[in-house]
């Protein structure tokens, strides 16, 4: 199981993150350029859309390609329009890849 606290003198070490997207954030391809940019930074974690029109995310990695992740979320792709995203710690971890879940 990886440590989710990152070192606080360092900022390093691996964090897991819950993330729930508001906005125009379904329709828009939304999922699949998360999974994209999720994957180039070599994070772990799961993508879904939400039956109240939010995504929600689960990133998993270095503290800072997860903080990346997080900023690049905020914009998103093309037709997106991000308006809020809610975090917190991530209780799950250990996931082996990034992948793209059912809507929930």
């Amino acid at each position: 199981m990886t440590d989710t606290r990152p070192d606080p003198a360092t900022g390093s070490g691996n964090i897991a993150v819950h993330a729930r997207i508001e906005g125009r954030v379904q329709g828009v391809w939304y999922r699949a350029w998360t999974v994209e940019q999720a994957t180039k930074r070599g994070l772990t974690g799961w993508v879904r859309n939400c039956n109240d029109g939010t995504v929600e995310a689960v990133f998993c990695g270095p503290v800072e390609a997860v903080t990346s992740m997080i900023t690049a979320c905020h914009d998103g792709p093309t037709h997106a329009r991000v308006d809020r995203i809610h975090e917190e710690p991530a209780l799950e971890d250990g996931f082996s890849g990034f992948e793209k879940r059912p809507t929930a």
